[in-house]
């Protein structure tokens, strides 16, 4: 009987190693069917009825095809919390975890922050944000609709006081101290760097979210970075996930828009990911 489980996995091999692929096909018997390790390994995936087993079926196929498992199952863990994720909506990253933590941990002290998420996505790092910072009020921007549904669709859901707002990050409004914190997780993928990646990025996800022209590679960072040079107030912090790549290269931008106390931090694999800046 343990072998249903072990021929579901080994389908997806050529895809994933060996402990990824047993992780995936976990995940998506706990998710779609509550089936828990135990009940895997004691060999209950015969036990699925025939509807259940067609259903397994067809979302198999789709992993075999490289579909994202956060796709098939419609949803991603972020900070503890069960986010809806689909096509078209960027997956939450172990590394967006990471800046939302060193963002709660420099100024969770204070509350009643007025924060602006940048580019939301599935307002992963907005509604983290306004469930971890005391009264925290809480605006997230992206220029597509189908993401501000998402990230609307959780905000209710999760239970966050989030404001969902279209508006293009290259042209932003023109303000002055509206916020204390502006955190951005922005395209910053090189399209040089797209051969490196594998198929469940390169054919799902969307390539707006990710890439940037080689040309320009800091472009979000320029439009985000000036904007926040005025919108933020005096003593507010600006907060950017990063490309290893160009570290040194924003360091010396945000310098020029006159940030100070500029500091770079690595993620837990040693690769230079973040960085914050304080407008003085």
């Amino acid at each position: 009987m343990l072998m249903e489980y072990v021929a579901l996995w080994k389908r997806l091999v050529p895809l994933y190693d060996e402990g990824e692929a047993k992780a995936v096909v976990r995940w998506m018997l706990e998710s779609a069917f509550n089936l828990t390790t135990a009940d895997v390994l004691c060999g209950k995936v015969t036990q699925l009825s025939a509807d259940d087993q067609l259903k397994l079926e067809q979302m198999m196929r789709r992993l075999e095809k490289a579909e994202p498992v956060q796709y098939v199952l419609g949803e991603a863990f972020f900070r503890g919390r069960r986010f809806h994720v689909e096509r078209g909506v960027l997956i939450p990253r172990p590394e967006t975890e990471e800046l939302c933590g060193w963002v709660v941990d420099t100024v969770g002290a204070r509350g009643g922050l007025r924060v602006l998420d940048v580019g939301t996505g599935s307002g992963c790092i907005a509604i983290t944000l306004a469930k971890e910072l005391p009264g925290a009020r809480v605006e997230a921007w992206d220029v597509s609709e189908k993401a501000l549904a998402v990230a609307q669709d959780n905000a209710n859901r999760l239970e966050a006081l989030v404001v969902c707002r279209r508006q293009d990050a290259l042209h932003p409004p023109t303000e002055e101290e509206c916020w204390d914190v502006i955190v951005s997780n922005p395209p910053y993928v090189g399209m040089s760097e797209r051969q490196a990646m594998h198929r469940n990025v390169l054919d799902y996800e969307p390539h707006e979210a990710l890439f940037v022209g080689e040309d320009d590679p800091l472009l979000f960072y320029r439009s985000i970075a000036t904007y926040a040079a005025t919108a933020l107030r005096h003593g507010g912090r600006l907060f950017f996930e990063i490309n290893p790549r160009f570290a040194d290269t924003l360091v010396l931008l945000l310098q020029q828009c006159r940030f100070s106390q500029i500091e770079t931090r690595d993620d837990a694999f040693g690769r230079c990911r973040f960085i914050q800046a304080l407008r003085t």
